[in-house]
């Protein structure tokens, strides 16, 4: 990249790169040299922004989980079904690149003490999507569409776990949503 041309955005230039080149290449070809040639941008430029490279990569992790789509799971609660609600959101969270995360969390130990700092129990990712599992079906159990008694938190933590299971291969094709659904429909017993 030429001398004095402005990037446009840089954060999240970046962060779209590190997602691209770990959706392709996995945890050991995320490099801050393969980042920087994803991003078509200087090496120079993600040290700029950022103290060094696990820094970047504790913050695209948490760029990545604030893009979680709670805000369409709680706008679901009473409407449809809470099968096809939980199918969609499971279904969504293991699409976009949260599978890729979580060895990319287990691989770099250093990027692992940075993020305990924010997030100080399980795995960033999978952590907030069993929160976001969590609060909907609290909401739904509010609504009577949900048992009353259910344990909503070990529900989230278990459609969370079994589902990761179904996507955690990531050279096989991505599972059909009616495996997904098989997984709600037991875990919360319809």
């Amino acid at each position: 990249m030429p001398t004095g041309v402005a990037l446009r955005a840089v954060r999240a230039q970046l962060f779209d790169a590190a997602e691209r080149v770990l959706l392709r290449d996995g945890p050991s070809g995320l490099t801050s040299r393969a980042v920087t040639t994803e991003a078509d941008c200087a090496k120079g430029v993600l040290h700029r922004h950022f103290d060094d490279f696990d820094g970047f990569l504790a913050e695209f992790v948490l760029d990545r989980i604030e893009k979680l789509d709670e805000k369409g799971l709680r706008e679901a609660v009473g409407t449809g079904t809470v099968v096809d609600n939980l199918t969609s959101a499971l279904t969504a969270v293991f699409e976009s690149v949260a599978v890729a995360i979580v060895p990319l969390v287990i691989f770099r130990d250093e990027l692992r003490a940075r993020l305990r700092r924010e997030w100080p129990a399980g795995v960033p990712v999978l952590t907030q999507a069993a929160v976001m599992i969590g609060g909907y079906l609290d909401a739904e159990r509010a609504k009577g569409r949900v048992a009353a008694d259910a344990d909503v938190e070990t529900l989230a933590a278990t459609l969370i776990g079994a589902t990761h299971l179904l996507y955690a291969d990531r050279t096989a094709p991505a599972p059909e949503v009616a495996q997904v659904r098989k997984v709600v429909e037991t875990v919360i017993g319809t």
